[in-house]
């Protein structure tokens, strides 16, 4: 009886794949927006919170905690959100969390965040196609990439300069095989 109580924890679907977003908890809305696969903490100092932003269930999480909270510093900046309904079946958004403005607009630093900031996908290296810097009202970096992950790829991984903080080389890494919702590559 046991083993068999154990193999159905183990079998058993996560959170976001049971239930829709209007039915998650506070608590799931918020494992999913900083603790799930879409999500990375990065190091070493000042650890950022970087996540694909593109990312399906990322996207109904943010939208269910705007619902709830009704905080108008929880809405993304308006150009970002029209990108994302015009473009985002093209590229995919990998968004970092700013944890302060400070040294930002120097264009030294700038020319390095576009010209490192990088995605590699089956050892092929895609530059970004753009950005959205991080605002007062709307503190998130978000970087744009080609979608050119598939589902048979093992890695997707991203070496990024990050502007104005301590030690911005900063390298994340997400396993595709984790990153599908509903059957599907969501990213």
């Amino acid at each position: 009886m046991h083993a068999l109580l154990v193999a159905l924890f183990f079998l058993a679907q996560p959170f976001w794949e049971a239930k829709p977003p209007e039915q998650w908890t506070d608590v799931q809305i918020d494992y999913m927006r900083h603790a799930s696969p879409w999500v990375q903490n990065v190091g070493p100092e000042q650890v950022l919170l970087v996540w694909l932003a593109t990312a399906e269930p990322i996207r109904q999480a943010e939208a269910e905690a705007r619902l709830r909270t009704r905080r108008p510093e929880l809405e993304p900046d308006p150009d970002y959100a029209q990108f994302l309904t015009e473009s985002a079946d093209k590229n995919l958004v990998l968004a970092i969390a700013y944890p302060s403005l400070k040294g930002l607009g120097d264009a030294i630093e700038q020319h390095r965040l576009e010209e490192e900031s990088e995605m590699i996908v089956a050892r092929k290296h895609y530059k970004i196609v753009g950005h959205f810097p991080p605002t007062p009202t709307d503190p998130v970096l978000r970087l744009v990439f080609p979608r050119e992950v598939r589902d048979t790829d093992k890695f997707v991984q991203f070496q990024l300069y990050i502007a104005g903080i301590p030690f911005p080389e900063r390298e994340v890494e997400f396993r595709v095989k984790d990153l599908f919702y509903h059957g599907k590559l969501s990213l």
